[in-house]
């Protein structure tokens, strides 16, 4: 009889918690036995198994196997156990000798043959191996995105029978080394393209600098878009840890992470009729939304009226914590949303250029405005009406002095470094219990915002954010304090407060 453990990692959400596969080979009659709450794909892993050791070389015992997967209250999926299996195996037989890899976690999916296929949501557990200090086997074909993850020994895997002739003859078995590229980003758009919308620019400008949400309503043919398209032109390159947060995201969702683009801030557009499941994340086995894409990044919805109130509604908790917490019978998880919200909408059902000017009747209005929840809309910082251009802003030569985006994006980064040496954190994401000492007010500038409050009936929710955006019109100055100016042009972002009223 023999017993031989190795150690892997399940994916549960964005977390990978260790699991340590015992194989134990006893007399009896020929059995392969998995336990420990395997799903299917685990279950399948008997016959991908015994296939590949044959095909690879090696003599499957047979006599009773029994396969452990601890901790055994912890759902198991997929085919990242193929490997860990089939060497314990070998292992317990005495076919190999595994000591150079005890201590390591292992990875991959076995074909028939013996070759190492590439897994799926590979990431977030080399993330955890490198915290824990363990060394990776992994596949060959999962080395592009686990050249991202820095200070992790990857040792790689191209076959179950080449990797057990490294380990049996004692060689050095092949690995790579971390190398993140730092490419800077290369846009195909520029915020100077788009003509006129100067209150709009600078609003966006606000938003990008200090991480605020952003509604944008107007008639059709204003620029809503093309505005909303462009604010990642105007954003800083992600840093190595957002970009690694992101990506273990991406890979949970299979989606290729290219090692010459990752440090681009990602753009999610979502179509009006996409379910809430889909948005946010869900299933039976968890999976991220688009709000989880999004993350450190824009989530785009246009048309914003034409998505379900159901679905928009459930962007409430996400916009004010960062996260989307997931419950399903089997398990929860929970994944990171620090998105900024841009929004874009028309006046009325009719697309017409002014509510002064619309013909849709008054039931029409109601029906309109009330897809949106004033709590929603409460939750975003900036809300702004763009009117139609004029003929000669269209056929005129302004445009060919306004601000490129590589302008902009400089004095954004410059707020946002600010922002980041002095609390750690952008404008948006300040906690209430900081706003007093940052967001610091004169009496004249309390006195203005006193009567805004008094006169457009704002919530303490909007009375915090109008304190915030006006902290980041005082950085982008910059200035060390909050003037009577920028509390003003503060409270002119928030036309939808003076609709409601």
């Amino acid at each position: 009889m023999s017993l031989t453990q190795l150690t892997t990692r399940a994916q549960l959400g964005i977390n990978a918690p260790q699991v340590r596969v015992e194989v134990h080979i006893s007399s009896g009659l020929p059995a392969f036995t998995v336990v420990g709450l395997p799903e299917t794909a685990v279950r399948e892993a008997r016959d991908r198994v015994r296939s590949a050791i044959i095909n690879s070389g090696f003599e499957f015992p047979a006599r009773r196997i029994t396969v452990n997967l601890a901790p055994a209250d912890l759902p198991k999926e997929g085919g990242r156990y193929d490997l860990p299996i089939a060497l314990g195996i070998l292992a317990a037989s005495n076919q190999t000798d595994i000591s150079k890899i005890s201590a390591a976690a292992c990875f991959g999916e076995l074909a028939l043959s013996g070759e190492c296929r590439k897994i799926s949501g590979l990431l977030p557990s080399l993330i955890a191996s490198r915290e824990a200090g363990q060394d990776v086997v992994i596949p060959c074909r999962n080395q592009s995105e686990a050249m991202l993850v820095r200070d992790l020994k990857i040792n790689l895997a191209s076959s179950l029978a080449r990797l057990c002739a490294g380990l049996n003859a004692g060689d050095e078995l092949p690995s790579i080394k971390a190398d993140p590229r730092t490419h800077q980003p290369d846009y195909k758009v520029d915020l100077g393209d788009v003509r006129g919308q100067h209150q709009a620019k600078r609003a966006l400008e606000i938003a990008a600098a200090g991480g605020h949400h952003m509604l944008m309503m107007g008639p059709p043919g204003t620029g809503k878009s093309m505005l909303a398209c462009r604010l990642n032109t105007v954003l800083p390159p992600m840093s190595e840890d957002e970009a690694m947060s992101l990506a273990a995201i991406r890979s949970l969702c299979q989606q290729t992470v290219v090692p010459e683009t990752w440090l681009e801030r990602p753009f999610q557009s979502p179509h009006h009729t996409v379910s809430g499941v889909s948005l946010v994340g869900g299933g039976s086995q968890p999976k991220p939304g688009e709000i989880s894409l999004a993350h450190n990044g824009v989530l785009f919805l246009d048309e914003l009226t034409e998505f379900r109130r159901g679905v928009v509604e459930v962007l409430r908790e996400p916009l004010e914590t960062g996260q989307i917490h997931i419950s399903r019978a089997s398990q929860k998880a929970i994944f990171p949303a620090r998105f900024q919200l841009i929004a874009a909408m028309n006046p009325c059902p009719g697309g017409c250029d002014s509510i002064q000017s619309c013909d849709c009747s008054p039931e029409q209005l109601n029906r309109y405005r009330n897809k949106l929840s004033a709590p929603l809309l409460d939750r975003i910082d900036i809300q702004i009406e763009l009117a139609r251009l004029r003929h000669e802003q269209l056929i005129g030569s302004e445009n060919h002095n306004a601000e490129s985006s590589s302008q902009v994006r400089k004095r954004v980064g410059s707020a946002r470094k600010l922002q980041l040496l002095r609390q750690g954190c952008l404008n948006a994401n300040l906690g209430n219990r900081e706003l007093p000492e940052i967001c610091r007010l004169d009496s004249a500038s309390e006195r203005m915002l006193v009567r805004a409050i008094e006169k457009l009936g704002l919530s303490a929710r909007s009375y915090h954010k109008l304190l915030r955006l006006a902290r980041t019109i005082a950085d982008l100055a910059p200035e060390q304090h909050i003037r009577e100016a920028h509390v003003a042009e503060a409270i002119s972002y928030r036309q939808q407060d003076r609709r409601r009223k």
